[in-house]
């Protein structure tokens, strides 16, 4: 079959690999039809090298129809269609049952000290072959895939493998008070989508945060207030009080994560880490990486006191230096982690309708083939072409 591989720091390529085989009773192989690219596959394109082999097949946004099931699975046929959620969850123990399925302990890589497996994402992760690829092996067969209806086009329900339960989390994370207030840094995806549904669950006022015109138009046509980073710089905290009687909004939603715009030095010590041996590298990131933190900061900074701040980009340092004295002071509530995709469907679901309310069937800017992929990742990368969200179609 065809796959997106990782090959090196921004050397992604189409390569022929071997087709997935079921390997457990409860496996079923899915025909991928769309697949996402994420703003988290940019880590890997630029930062989490160490963690990644040559041949290592991308993605973990898939969705498609059922091809073979293995001899325990119940719950689904060959021919079905399903969208695959990015966390591997087996449904069943005790962090599934508390809607963690991020934390999920069947998948835990627990030799790395890390939660629940994902599709295509890093030896972190488990190193399990991603979903940018014409085939997927999925376990957990049973419980892990979202049946979904026939009929309507795949931008209707592929998102629920990452970005709507992604964003989802980070507004109900935000804690946003009815008719209140929250600013989200950062307009990719899941800034993006999150706007959309602070709005759509009852923000009075959505501050959109941004540097790219494209982004900050579309997130001023869905209904958000929009200030341009740059703009106002280290001045944002202070725009956003003055849309909010001098107090910064309610809740903050961090949707950038470890490579954000500003902090030369951590960008510069990130660069320097990719240049040594892969696995003094890892043992540096694991124990000194530090983060590209302005956006976490510019939260701390915007942020009304006693608000909560809800970080959905991906942070990866274990040195991190915080502002602990501001956090302390201001009383600030901070909610983090990987979206729990499967705690969050039955909430979903009921808006994927032809009425559409968070606008998820014209979502994606972008509908590729699998070949496009390498110049995809850069386009993304340089956020050129109004490029907000890509489909491949394998």
């Amino acid at each position: 079959m065809r796959a997106l591989t990782w090959h090196g720091k921004r050397d992604v390529r189409v390569d022929h690999v071997k087709d997935p085989v079921l390997q457990e009773p409860d496996d079923i192989l899915v025909r991928t039809t769309s697949t996402g690219l994420c703003g988290s596959d940019l880590h890997l394109y630029e930062v989490l090298g160490p963690y990644l082999d040559p041949g290592d097949i991308l993605g973990h946004e898939p969705m498609g129809v059922v091809e073979d099931i293995g001899a325990d699975v119940t719950e689904l046929a060959v021919g079905d269609r399903v969208v695959v959620p990015f966390n591997i969850s087996c449904g069943h123990c005790h962090m599934c049952g508390l809607g963690l399925h991020s934390q999920c302990e069947t998948t835990q890589v627990k030799e790395r000290g890390m939660g629940a497996a994902l599709f295509g994402y890093t030896k972190l992760y488990g190193q399990v072959p991603g979903g940018q690829a014409e085939f997927l092996r999925v376990p957990f067969g049973n419980d892990l895939p979202v049946r979904v209806p026939h009929g309507p086009p795949d931008d209707r329900y592929v998102f629920l493998s990452d970005v709507l339960p992604t964003a989802w989390q980070a507004v109900a994370y935000a804690d946003i008070p009815p008719g209140g207030s929250v600013t989200v840094l950062g307009l990719g995806p899941i800034g993006a989508m999150a706007a959309r549904i602070a709005l759509h669950r009852g923000a009075g006022l959505v501050v959109g945060v941004d540097l790219v015109d494209s982004r900050l138009a579309r997130a001023r046509q869905d209904g958000a207030t929009v200030l341009d980073l740059r703009e106002h710089g280290k001045d944002i905290g202070r725009a956003v009080r003055e849309l909010t009687d001098g107090r910064g909004t309610d809740a903050v939603i961090d949707a950038v994560g470890m490579e954000a715009h500003g902090g030369p030095v951590p960008k510069a010590a990130q660069w320097g880490v990719n240049l040594l041996p892969d696995a003094l590298a890892a043992r540096v990131m694991e124990r000194a990486g530090v983060d590209r933190l302005s956006a976490l900061y510019a939260a701390v900074d915007i942020v009304r006191r006693g608000g909560t701040i809800s970080v959905s980009g991906v942070y990866g340092g274990a040195a991190d230096p915080l502002p602990m004295l501001t956090m302390f002071d201001k009383q600030i509530q901070l909610r983090m982690g990987q979206a729990n995709v499967k705690r969050w469907v039955g909430d979903i679901l009921p808006l994927l309708t032809d009425e559409d309310p968070l606008g998820v069937d014209t979502f994606a800017t972008h509908h590729l083939p699998l070949e496009d992929g390498p110049r995809a990742y850069e386009m993304f990368q340089a956020k050129t072409d109004g490029m907000v969200k890509t489909l491949f179609r394998p």
